[in-house]
């Protein structure tokens, strides 16, 4: 038997795998609550025969030791989102106001069906892998989490770490890229002070509504024309709060932004910028306090090791069929899996798994209509097409451990 026969036999498990996916996809958990996410996890782990830590009220970790060999880690996120799904699946979520909009249903239940696997072909291959089950990815609190209650010093040191995402690809397809593969990205609330009085003695005032609008603005002025041509960076401003009355100025006004870079350099240097013009438009205006930054919801860079990139594509190619195996282009989406490979001081690599209906999506792409038809991540209609996503994304989850402990 070769490294990879025994994937033959996952259909004997498919079923298995499918019932999971619909309870997760039915029963979403928002990040650092996910309760009964980690208790079906922990049980399908221990039916499995196998030891389970909790590492954080709902992170999970499991270690399969077999023999001599290189140590694998492989990370799944498990947490959902605060949105009101709109598929129609007969398998809906049932929890109001919250979805696994994100794909981490999937992400559990091929990483639950990669350790099954392994677990029961420990002769197909030799060393340690690791299994981790990863909560609140969305708010960039999980790895953090993890990492605070001690996972460097619970399990043993991986060589290399893995993940991977469900993406609104053609199903079918997995994309790889060694560099930068997700941005950096960064919210920030900023809080700039005015001088409030009647809205009919504007002369009074130091109008914060005024200010506000100049820095938003200004802030656009960053990319198009700080930025070079060329590199990446979004500067984005999602809210913009001050008031409550239509004769009253208020006091003080609360802008919110988010940025996305794929360079720390740049990614300094936009921060930079910002607290820059807030400050400098603020003193134009005469507000007599100075404004706050505050920084929250940080993900870091995810850049793909080359080696371990190369190691793991090669790996893929050589086990699916011409066609399946795709280039990534760089996603402006954001991650906090880095930071424990950084944490370990590991290289580590991350892929997407394509989940849209390869028909439809053919048809989309024929029409020049993909952004329009094909539901993205975090859409209350985001659905991956369950076949043959799952079977797909388990088997690279064990593709890529055998990369390194296959014999």
């Amino acid at each position: 038997m070769t490294s990879t026969d025994f994937l033959g036999t996952i259909d004997s498990q498919l079923d298995w795998q499918r019932g999971l996916y619909k309870d997760f996809h039915r029963q979403p958990e928002l990040g650092l609550e996910e309760h009964k996410t980690s208790e079906r996890i922990e049980s399908e782990l221990k039916d499995l025969g196998l030891e389970v830590q909790r590492i954080s009220k709902t992170g999970l970790v499991t270690v399969i030791e077999n023999g001599q060999g290189p140590t694998v880690l492989a990370r799944a996120d498990i947490d959902a989102l605060p949105v009101s799904e709109d598929t129609g699946l007969v398998y809906s979520s049932t929890i109001d106001g919250v979805m696994h909009a994100c794909g981490h249903d999937m992400h559990i239940t091929a990483l639950l069906g990669a350790v099954r696997l392994l677990n029961e072909n420990l002769d197909a291959w030799s060393g340690t892998y690791i299994a981790l089950f990863q909560p609140s990815e969305e708010d960039a609190a999980g790895a953090k989490a993890m990492l605070d209650d001690g996972l460097t010093s619970k399990i043993p040191k991986p060589d290399v770490a893995y993940a991977q995402h469900v993406m609104p690809m053609p199903t079918g397809t997995i994309n790889t890229k060694a560099g930068p593969v997700l941005s950096a990205g960064d919210s920030v609330k900023i809080t700039v002070h005015g001088r409030g009085a009647h809205g009919s003695m504007p002369h009074l005032s130091v109008d914060p509504v005024v200010l506000a609008a100049t820095i938003v603005l200004r802030l656009q002025t960053i990319v198009s024309r700080e930025v070079e041509p060329g590199e990446f960076a979004v500067v984005t401003v999602g809210a913009s709060n001050s008031g409550s009355k239509s004769n009253i100025i208020p006091d003080r006004a609360e802008l919110l932004l988010n940025l996305r870079t794929y360079d720390m350099g740049v990614r300094d240097r936009v921060i930079a910028s910002i607290e820059r013009i807030v400050k400098g438009e603020c003193q134009a205006a005469g507000s007599q306090k100075e404004p706050t930054f505050e920084y929250y919801d940080q993900f870091p860079l995810t850049d793909n090791d080359e080696d371990a990139n190369e190691a793991v594509t090669k790996a893929f190619e050589d086990y699916f069929d011409d066609g399946v195996v795709q280039p990534a282009e760089p996603a402006t989406a954001s991650e906090d899996f880095s930071e424990i490979p950084d944490a370990f001081e590991i290289p580590y690599t991350y892929w997407m798994i394509g989940s849209s209906d390869a028909d439809k999506y053919k048809k989309a792409a024929g029409a020049g209509t993909v952004n329009t038809d094909i539901p993205a991540n975090h859409s209350p209609q985001f659905a991956p097409v369950i076949d043959p996503t799952l079977e797909i994304a388990t088997k690279a989850q064990v593709v890529a451990a055998l990369s390194q402990l296959g014999k």
